[in-house]
């Protein structure tokens, strides 16, 4: 189908654009004075309205001969024959409506411009497909080249966590192989509930919380009491739809980073509220700025921001801080939720 045909809007817009076209027709064939203005305006009307619909059958031609695939010489043939074949039914129409209002001869004179701009108007429709196919197409290659950005951005996440989890693990099978089973189960369970989410477009908020708790149980088994955990989340926030495992690399950042780095450990505090519209998220914990530096600092929050910004565009927001040994990273984004 037409993508004009789709949207009743654009539908309207382009009917709109071919009543002010059957104006100007209206006034040239009335401009010899061959023709009243009542007389012009009854020719002019069903031609234009004739050549409206009759303009969008380019959109399908030039489906079938797309630009640098087909054949120039293929392409100029069809499309001339097609404005050649509707510029003579644009005239046969013409003299019908001519016969019917008994016009006699005086429309003869008028007939070649009718020829001229039943050519010129067939062409401009041709033309203009054509670009409207070459902006589709821009559009879509935009679209897959950012889809494709998103899935390799995903696919970075993953390993990340995963290379952090089997750190966790590895560091238990000496010190203590229960706790490094137990671990290995409650992953297992964290990997099965990322399975299906993980391919989604996005997720309600509240699922996001339950994942990023499901990360937190495997490492609640690490480090016991040392990990502690404070959540305040306001329940409007929980429809809001976020990217999936958007909110676990700060988290897993948080424990990395921070509550290993302590040796009597910390709290992690995690906060979602909304304002204005917006899913503000805040999640703060405790860090020994005395640790070594992390080989790869960075990269968990420069994963966020860019799968937030491909999201949701420049207003979406994320900033980190530092004050008094504590780091505080938080996003902003706007509350969509499905209807």
């Amino acid at each position: 189908m037409h993508p004009l045909l789709r949207d009743r809007a654009w539908f309207a817009l382009y009917l709109t654009l071919w009543v002010t076209l059957a104006v100007l027709l209206a006034a040239l064939l009335h401009a010899n004075g061959a023709l009243g203005w009542r007389e012009a305006s009854i020719v002019a009307g069903p031609l234009c309205l004739f050549y409206a619909f009759m303009c969008l059958t380019p959109w399908y031609m030039s489906l079938r001969l797309p630009l640098g695939v087909a054949r120039p010489r293929d392409v100029l043939l069809y499309h001339l024959s097609a404005a050649i074949l509707a510029t003579a039914l644009w005239i046969g129409l013409a003299r019908i409506v001519a016969s019917m209002i008994s016009l006699n001869n005086r429309l003869d004179p008028e007939i070649p411009q009718l020829v001229v701009a039943g050519l010129l108007l067939y062409l401009l429709a041709v033309a203009l497909n054509y670009a409207a196919l070459a902006v589709e197409a821009s559009r879509q290659a935009a679209i897959e080249a950012r889809e494709a950005e998103l899935r390799a951005l995903k696919a970075q996440v993953n390993p990340h966590f995963l290379f952090n989890c089997l750190n966790s693990i590895t560091a238990l099978t000496t010190s203590d192989p229960g706790r490094a089973r137990e671990m290995c189960i409650r992953l297992g369970d964290f990997l099965r509930n990322t399975l299906g989410l993980g391919e989604r477009e996005s997720v309600a908020w509240h699922e996001e919380l339950d994942l990023a708790q499901a990360y937190l149980d495997v490492e609640q088994v690490r480090f016991g009491s040392r990990l502690q955990v404070e959540v305040d989340v306001d329940e409007e926030c929980a429809d809001c739809q976020v990217p999936p495992l958007i909110l676990q690399p700060l988290i897993e950042n948080a424990v990395k980073h921070g509550i290993a780095t302590l040796v009597e450990g910390g709290t992690i505090q995690v906060r979602s509220h909304i304002r204005n519209g917006w899913l503000e998220v805040s999640v703060e914990n405790g860090f020994d700025p005395e640790a070594p530096a992390p080989r790869r600092s960075g990269l968990g929050l420069r994963n966020v921001r860019t799968r937030l910004e491909r999201r949701f565009g420049p207003s979406a927001r994320l900033a980190a801080q530092t004050h008094d040994n504590r780091f505080r990273a938080e996003f902003a984004v706007p509350c969509r939720r499905t209807p």
